[in-house]
């Protein structure tokens, strides 16, 4: 075994590798974290009162000062129906930037190469798309719905009412779970908080001007956040392509990436032999390389194994299985009919369209930058750490140290609170309507609505900080839930689809589809699990090959 060394006399480029200054590391996170606990906490806990201080006192401002009133239960899940066309974009883009958007994009574009990037942005736009198509539906056949679940009963009744439901809360449970898997981790991996704690300091910063101020703080929220998230994005496209490389050192260091040939990739990831090794070579070093857990030589099932090239096996199941779990996540998700409901009749589906076409600049940028730049620069990130969504924050910790890591954890965070202040809503929205006032209390009034609102926002945001420990604890990751996620809601996408669009739908055979598919799809995923692992496990479970069989039945 060779000293690293040797691996930079064989390239071509100029520079010396970046690997160089980790010789030794088998990850990236391995050691003492970036940031300091104090920083991790001053994130989680003082942007949340932050934002909860600056939404609140806007949303009382509109009520003293401008036409917001008096805050009824209808301004807190409707936000008066009457958001133009900007704030509902922003707002679209804001609640469709998930904690997923900004770390699952790059763990594919340092898996698959720049067809990662492109499947995850183009096939999570197209549905947003669409949906501005049910948004003009929506405000034509049911102008004063507060949800989607309101509408499947007054057109199907109280089976399907109860069926789509239940799809509605497991979509939100989803999405929140995603949002507090990738948070945790990146916060643990950045500042040394630990992951149980944060999983349930993070709700806490949506839940405070959430509760307070409702969809309408929400909105106004989401517009700083997007801003925020866009600002952070442009400096490190800037920073990768133009301050520290330029698009044509990335494209040497990609091609070294993919020349390596298996020993030299022992090189690049070995250390000095210790006492307790066994197997130390003549150099005295000994690799701890292993082609499925880090990145380095030919891409498998890559056109002539770049990490250049649209020709990706991989990438295109991964397109195909992203498709699927986000048509789900939006038709299926009460936070984007809440957001069509709280639009004007004129601006819902423009601002869906635009929103959308704003959305697709995200994850592509993000990961043709961040995600591209952490196999050509050789960095020792895990196939582990890039299946928690630690690529992005490797990245910018290896190019702006400690203000890199600060800037991620900053952008993540505000990802985080944009989406969990809507699925709080959305979730808040649908117990309050379509369980308490359907099927406890037919008499409602608005006070009894907007506290039951309140107190669901609450006690949602505790659940999933719960619930996101015992997904942690089975060994799931960000990147397992978000193929996953199709297989559960997938099947309740057409039924949906049509009940807008289609005047014969009928509501026995909606309720057969939904349940149907998710049936036959959970069967169909464990079976291949079955076939092509041995035996059913996480592992064998999360292959790709196995959640697009799950994915395409549901």
């Amino acid at each position: 075994m060779t000293s690293p060394l040797a691996v930079y006399n064989l390239t071509k480029t100029d520079d010396a590798p970046p690997f160089l200054q980790y010789d030794g590391l088998d990850s990236f996170f391995g050691g003492e974290p970036p940031l300091s606990k104090t920083i991790g906490y001053l994130v989680v806990l003082g942007f949340g009162a932050l934002f909860s201080v600056i939404t609140t006192g806007i949303v009382y401002m509109d009520k003293f000062f401008g036409r917001g009133g008096a805050t009824t239960s209808e301004q807190f899940n409707t936000a008066g129906r009457m958001i133009k066309t900007g704030l509902t974009a922003s707002v679209i883009v804001s609640q469709w930037t998930w904690a997923a958007t900004l770390l699952q994009s790059s763990n594919v574009a340092w898996a698959y190469g720049v067809s990662g990037p492109f499947w995850y942005a183009s096939g999570a736009t197209i549905q947003v798309l669409l949906f501005g198509v049910l948004a003009i539906s929506l405000k034509k056949i049911a102008p004063s719905a507060h949800t989607v679940c309101e509408i499947v009963k007054a057109r199907w009744g109280k089976v399907a009412h109860i069926t789509f439901l239940i799809f509605c809360f497991l979509a939100n449970i989803i999405v929140t779970s995603m949002l507090l898997l990738g948070g945790a981790a990146t916060v643990e991996a950045l500042t040394g908080v630990n992951y149980e704690l944060a999983s349930f300091l993070i709700p806490w910063g949506v839940i405070l001007y959430t509760a307070s101020g409702g969809l309408k703080a929400t909105f106004l929220a989401s517009y700083l956040h997007t801003v925020i998230i866009f600002g952070v994005l442009i400096t490190m496209i800037f920073v990768v392509y133009v301050k520290v490389y330029s698009s044509d050192t990335i494209y040497d260091f990609l091609n070294d990436t993919v020349s390596y040939s298996v020993d030299e990739c022992e090189q690049i990831f070995s250390r000095v032999c210790t006492d307790e090794d066994t197997n130390c070579g003549a150099s005295g070093r000994v690799t701890f390389y292993d082609d499925t857990t880090y990145a380095c030589g030919p891409v498998p099932n890559n056109n002539s194994g770049s990490y250049l090239t649209m020709l990706s096996g991989d990438g295109l199941m991964f397109g195909i299985i992203n498709v699927v779990g986000n048509f789900g996540t939006v038709f299926v998700d009460q936070s984007y009919w809440q957001s069509a409901i709280a639009a004007r009749p004129s601006s819902a589906a423009r601002g869906y369209l635009l929103g959308g076409i704003c959305w697709f600049a995200i994850p592509f940028s993000l990961a043709t930058s961040l995600g591209l730049a952490s196999t050509a620069l050789q960095l020792p990130i895990t196939a582990g750490e890039a299946g928690s969504g630690l690529v992005p924050p490797a990245v910018a910790t290896h190019l702006l140290g400690d203000a890199g890591s600060g800037l991620v954890l900053i952008m993540l965070f505000m990802a985080i609170v944009s989406t969990g202040s809507a699925e709080s809503i959305a979730v808040s929205s649908l117990v309050a309507y379509d369980i308490y006032r359907e099927y406890i209390n037919p008499e409602a009034t608005g006070t009894q609505i907007l506290r039951v609102s309140r107190i669901v926002i609450v006690v949602f945001g505790l659940f999933m900080g719960c619930f996101s420990l015992i997904l942690f604890e089975l060994g799931l990751n960000l990147g397992w839930v978000y193929l996953f996620m199709g297989v559960v809601i997938g099947s309740a996408v057409a039924p949906l689809w049509l009940m807008m669009t289609w005047s014969k739908a009928s509501g026995t055979g909606a309720v057969i589809a939904a349940w149907g598919g998710l049936i036959l799809a959970v069967v169909s995923w464990l079976v291949a699990a079955s076939i092509q692992g041995g035996s059913i496990s996480v592992d064998n479970l999360g292959t790709n090959e196995v959640m697009l069989s799950g994915n395409l039945v549901a």
